[in-house]
């Protein structure tokens, strides 16, 4: 019998009481088991290379390349110069950059709730009412809207909508015979106008996503706590919210990044004012960066910002998981 060194089945022939007949042996174990892994392996590896290249080069090279530079007197017009911890003595120093820190909690305070709560409870709403209706996937449409639609568009629209002289909600407020107001030209209304721009515009992102959760949910424990009594207000806050708990991590996580990131919305509507109301962390970076050049300084804002999300990121992690093994 001839030995198949590429671990493929061996075939050999055998007389048995006058008879031809063809064996098959075991195939070999190992041999080809181990080439087609490291198949796999090579082909995978070739599948995920250019994106992980891409994200080394555009995401990971610069994050370092920003800690460096936050260190350094670096202006784009010469070489960088290291100068230690004062660019990040300078942050807490600086009105604008403090302001734009304040701002930019006040504007996560405001959203995140919100936009959080209100997702829930239209998902919690369709799913429970409208799931079996044509109407309820029209609204789930409807309200899917302003997600696709691109900040500039939203920022316009809703430049309009709040315009002090002749804008559409003071037109409204007119006809209930109250003052109209400077929406985006007051200190005390410009950054809740903007915040409320935000909830209108992520709220059916989120909506999406909780609707799938709570379509996930099974039938049989809304059913089993019916048969005992339970209304649907308990049944909303003792199997929906533990169920969509997960969900409600991704939301609020994604909520929180979001809304630290926040630029276009307040750079297209007021321009960071009326004075430093409006301005935010990121604009602050912006216009460290690329209005006074002052690039050191920009990279230790954008550090600071990365650190202040992980943090929160992990005391949100934190708050999630308690009580869980």
């Amino acid at each position: 019998m001839a030995e198949d060194r590429s671990g493929l089945p061996l075939l050999y022939l055998m007389i048995h009481n006058n008879d031809l007949v063809l064996l098959r042996t075991v195939p070999k174990s190992g041999g080809t088991s181990l080439t087609r892994k490291r198949r796999e392996a090579v082909q995978g590896i070739l599948y995920v290379l250019p994106s992980f290249i891409l994200l080394i080069v555009f995401c990971i090279i610069p994050i370092f390349m920003s800690v460096y530079f936050s260190f350094t007197d670096y202006n784009v017009m010469k070489a960088p110069a290291l100068s230690g911890f004062s660019n990040y003595q300078k942050m807490f120093q600086d009105t604008y950059f403090v302001a734009s820190m304040k701002n930019t909690l006040i504007y996560v305070l405001v959203t995140v709730p919100l936009q959080t709560i209100l997702s829930l409870l239209f998902a919690a709403f369709l799913a429970s009412k409208m799931s079996k209706m044509r109407a309820g996937g029209f609204l789930r449409s409807v309200m899917f809207i302003p997600v696709i639609a691109s900040a500039v568009t939203a920022g316009t629209i809703w430049r309009i909508i709040f315009n002090a002289d002749n804008g559409l909600l003071n037109t409204f407020l007119g006809f209930f015979h109250i003052p109209a107001l400077n929406w985006l030209g007051s200190t005390q209304t410009a950054l809740i106008s903007i915040c409320i721009v935000a909830i209108w515009k992520n709220v059916g992102y989120f909506l999406v996503i909780y609707y799938a959760g709570i379509m996930g949910i099974s039938r049989d424990l809304y059913e089993s706590s019916a048969v005992d009594g339970a209304t649907p207000a308990q049944q909303f806050f003792r199997i929906t919210m533990p169920m969509l708990k997960p969900i409600t991590y991704l939301v609020v996580t994604l909520g929180i990044i979001w809304s630290f990131q926040v630029f276009d919305l307040s750079y297209l509507m007021t321009g960071g004012g009326p004075g430093k109301a409006t301005v935010t962390l990121v604009m602050s970076i912006y216009n460290a960066a690329f209005k006074q050049y002052r690039m050191g300084y920009a990279c230790a804002q954008a550090v600071f910002l990365l650190l202040v999300v992980v943090v929160i990121n992990v005391l949100e992690d934190k708050v999630f998981n308690r009580g869980e093994v």
